[in-house]
């Protein structure tokens, strides 16, 4: 799906919490975060940490210079904490 919205000239970002899949997969452009299983986007209750997530996604339009970028931010479950909160 990724790639067909892409080919339409609409440009994407995966958010993947399973690196393995995601290299298989090779989407465009993708953040990997090493977190649990259904909690791309971070923790529940945490907008300043979900938040940080989507702009790293979207800053990751501006900055990726190749197909296939994989941006790791490295950011730890529940320990970091992130501007607003």
């Amino acid at each position: 799906m990724q790639r067909a919205v892409e080919a339409a000239g609409i440009p994407t970002v995966s958010v993947s919490i399973v690196k393995e899949i995601t290299l298989q997969v090779r989407p465009p452009r993708a953040v990997f975060l090493h977190w649990p299983l259904g909690h791309p986007f971070g923790e529940p209750g945490r907008p300043a940490q979900q938040r940080q997530v989507l702009l790293d996604a979207l800053g990751l339009l501006e900055t990726a210079t190749a197909p296939g970028t994989l941006l790791e931010p490295g950011y730890p479950w529940k320990r970091h904490r992130y501007e607003g909160e």
